[in-house]
């Protein structure tokens, strides 16, 4: 996702699932497209960095089994409280959800 223009219309008209970690936003296109974001909300600039890297080192087990589209990964603040598991725990719900696992 490079513009402006796509993220919103993905923000809009785009699936969505809410979790206690983070928000993921869907739409079905012919590629897959992965976009992490963090706001100044999470913290400064190492936290962001730090929510965003734990968010992509998530996505890894479960790359090869997404359907393919466009995904944006939106941290919460509650991403530095939880551990791994927990993390792992609420992709699998969301992707549940969102039924994007092929």
């Amino acid at each position: 996702l490079n513009s402006q223009k796509e993220f919103n219309k993905l923000y809009k008209s785009g699936k969505s699932w809410h979790t206690p970690t983070f928000v993921a936003f869907f739409m079905p296109k012919n590629d897959l497209k992965l976009a992490f974001v963090a706001s100044k909300k999470i913290g400064n600039a190492v936290f962001r960095a730090k929510a965003k890297r734990r968010l992509r080192a998530c996505i890894l087990d479960y790359e090869d089994r997404l359907k393919e589209g466009s995904y944006i990964f939106v941290a919460k603040n509650l991403i530095h409280e939880k551990n791994f598991q927990d993390l792992k725990r609420d992709f699998n719900f969301a992707f549940k959800r969102l039924e994007v696992l092929k």
